[in-house]
């Protein structure tokens, strides 16, 4: 799989961009705050309908502009066109010419792997993060998973709803809890089953990068520890004080330990980026093995911060992205871009919103 086309119009700093890139290993060059992340956004965009930097959509749009314009050409089974436009007032997204009904037929038309600083939270953020790691892993993985977790959130927000009432019908409330332990126990199920399958490419990455200097290992910790029903029906005078569902896989959490310490309270700032990245690297690794092809991997100037020890472990799985024809994107800048990655790769200047390529500019044409 690779974007064979990028086309952007008044997204961040990009006016208007036309560029082919082809398979194979491409670095974009540049000073800090030209747009070289932006690049990286766009395609992640495309491929999540999210931003990786956890802002919305009018933060992505060109200063003075109405609305941004994000698409391209996606190679992998077959070809694909891509065009979303989204404004305060506008936002349409199309598949190869068809407006998309579905997420679920639009996802996993461009799967990518984006490496970025955000990634620490991984480790030091909340519960949240890395419920929304495992639960992308899963809709990009398992069909079904993504409609399931959309009903489930849907049940929790009106059950929500429900206990802020001054008197709640009972009636009501048990006919949601109904539906949030069967939806619930679906997705704790799920989980459940990525886990054992996940944490061996984590560990083996993680030994990689940091040369076996500490054991990782990933435990699931789901609120519901036996039966959800007697569970919930536990937590009930705690929720009327709170006003919230205390209880499902909306409030789980990924336990991270390395030489078995939380990572997260006793890991120093290098144990926690390596983390990080070896998390990373095992869902690149997990998506190849499904899918039988490698994701597109986002490389947002991850490798300047590590050593050369570190960067030697992240290799290997560059040069399996390159044996099956798969793409990366890495951002640098001249100075800190790693020189062992060699010469076959494609390099891109950017500047101010330009891209250019061996020093031919790149940019033109219409949406």
């Amino acid at each position: 799989m690779h974007l064979a086309h990028l086309r952007l119009r008044d997204f961040r700093n990009y006016p208007r961009l036309d560029v082919d890139f082809a398979p194979g290993f491409h670095l974009l060059l540049g000073d800090n705050a030209q747009g070289k992340t932006n690049i990286l956004e766009a395609i992640y965009l495309m491929a999540t309908l999210r931003s990786f930097r956890g802002v919305g959509g009018a933060q992505m749009i060109r200063h003075g502009q109405k609305g941004y314009f994000a698409g391209g050409k996606v190679v992998g089974q077959g070809e694909h066109e891509i065009k979303m436009y989204w404004s305060a007032r506008e936002r349409n997204l199309s598949l190869d010419g068809r407006p998309v009904k579905k997420l679920t037929d639009y996802l996993g038309t461009l799967r990518t792997v984006v490496f970025c600083t955000e990634d620490l939270q991984l480790v030091k953020g909340t519960g949240r993060v890395r419920r929304r790691f495992l639960d992308l892993l899963l809709s990009q993985t398992r069909p079904g998973y993504l409609p399931l977790l959309q009903r489930y959130m849907q049940a929790v927000r009106s059950r929500n709803a429900l206990l802020r009432q001054r008197a709640p019908d009972p009636a009501l409330l048990d006919s949601f809890s109904e539906q949030l332990i069967k939806l619930g126990n679906e997705l704790i199920q799920a989980r459940r089953e990525l886990i054992p399958k996940l944490s061996p490419l984590a560990r083996l990455a993680y030994r990689r990068i940091s040369h076996d200097a500490e054991e990782l290992r990933m435990e699931y910790q789901p609120t519901v520890k036996s039966d959800f029903t007697v569970e919930l029906a536990q937590s009930r005078a705690r929720e009327q004080s709170y006003r919230l569902t205390l209880v499902g896989p909306h409030r789980d959490d990924l336990l991270l330990l390395l030489n078995e310490k939380s990572a997260a309270q006793f890991g120093s700032e290098g144990q926690k980026r390596t983390l990080a990245i070896a998390l990373k690297m095992a869902q690149a690794e997990y998506l190849t093995g499904i899918h039988g092809s490698a994701p597109v991997l986002l490389i947002d100037d991850v490798m300047g911060e590590l050593d050369a020890k570190r960067r030697a472990g992240f290799l290997p799985l560059l040069e399996r992205t390159r044996e099956t024809s798969g793409q990366v994107f890495m951002t640098a800048t001249e100075a800190n871009w790693p020189r062992e990655l060699g010469r076959e790769l494609q390099r891109w200047e950017v500047n101010a919103g330009t891209l250019q390529h061996a020093r031919v500019s790149v940019s033109g044409g219409r949406p």
